[in-house]
């Protein structure tokens, strides 16, 4: 698609923190090397690579070869569904110490993300049959289940980036302060209003706790499912500040298009809006540069 010049210097660098390449039991338009490929439309200096299925990491170690011909950095992570053992520490901790960046809490496990997808919880079809259940990090009496806490020590160990996954919001007020009691600084809340449904007030506080609110730009891609006004997302980032937010991309999905296109379509009509160009640069890039280390 046709670029401004001035749109490509501005995201050149950025940094999507949850591109859904493959592999994949979903079904997947390109693997992590391809979608880093493409990232170089926009001069994409990192990505991390998603799954709710799988360690992705092992997905990245094994490509090591392709993606040294990458100008972009990719990272992997972990998801905790039922996939990988739920709350599992020790899955984590491979993951981690292997190079990955990032845990998301249950996500397509959760107890929120089946209240919205009650046919089986598979969103969307998988290519082969899988099993899945409810993952809660809480107990019968609300209070951070012991595993969760663990996971919570092995993430801070090795600085790594909490995600609250398609949680409960107030799964994810327990968690955060749990975290936060703990020293870790490298929260992040995805799609806010997309699933989670977490109120205003809400990501006031987890932003107070230090976390960054991620807004997804598939959901504001005039191309994609959903075809979101871009108004709401600049309403979000007037809200809660720039300083505390990141843009991603959530795409790699078959069906639709590939992310870059709605880097520069999405990023094009914020700045249409009269979103400052300073802004946007700190959404994606400085901000997630922040959370992933990349400049420490």
């Amino acid at each position: 698609m046709p670029q401004r010049p001035a749109l490509a210097s501005l995201l050149d660098g950025l940094v999507d923190m949850h591109v859904h390449s493959g592999p994949s039991p979903f079904p997947r338009r390109f693997d992590h090397v391809e979608a880093a490929e493409d990232g170089a439309r926009i001069g994409m200096r990192a990505m991390v690579a998603k799954s709710h299925h799988h360690n992705t990491q092992m997905d990245v170690l094994a490509m090591r070869d392709r993606l040294t011909r990458v100008a972009a950095t990719v990272y992997g992570g972990i998801a905790l569904n039922s996939t990988v053992g739920g709350l599992n520490v020790h899955a984590v901790r491979m993951c981690l110490r292997m190079g990955g960046k990032v845990v998301w809490f249950p996500t397509i496990s959760s107890g929120r993300h089946m209240d919205c997808h009650p046919e089986d919880g598979s969103f969307p079809t998988t290519t082969v049959p899988l099993t899945l259940e409810r993952i809660d990090v809480v107990d019968e009496r609300g209070e951070l289940k012991p595993e969760a806490g663990e996971i919570l020590d092995e993430i801070k160990e090795q600085n790594a980036v909490l995600n609250g996954g398609h949680m409960y919001p107030e799964y994810i007020r327990t968690l955060f302060h749990a975290a936060k009691e703990r020293g870790i600084e490298r929260m992040v809340v995805s799609h806010p209003d997309f699933v989670l449904g977490v109120e205003r007030s809400l990501c006031h506080e987890l932003v107070g706790l230090g976390a960054y609110l991620e807004h997804e730009v598939a959901h504001y891609d005039p191309e994609g499912p959903e075809r979101w006004d871009p108004r709401r997302l600049l309403t979000w980032i007037e809200d809660i500040g720039p300083e505390h937010t990141v843009l991603a991309s959530d795409f790699g999905q078959v069906t639709n298009p590939k992310p870059v296109d709605a880097w520069l379509r999405v990023a094009g009509a914020l700045l249409d809006l009269g979103l400052p160009e300073k802004d946007l640069r700190r959404m994606v890039h400085h901000n997630p540069s922040r959370l992933l280390g990349l400049d420490a």
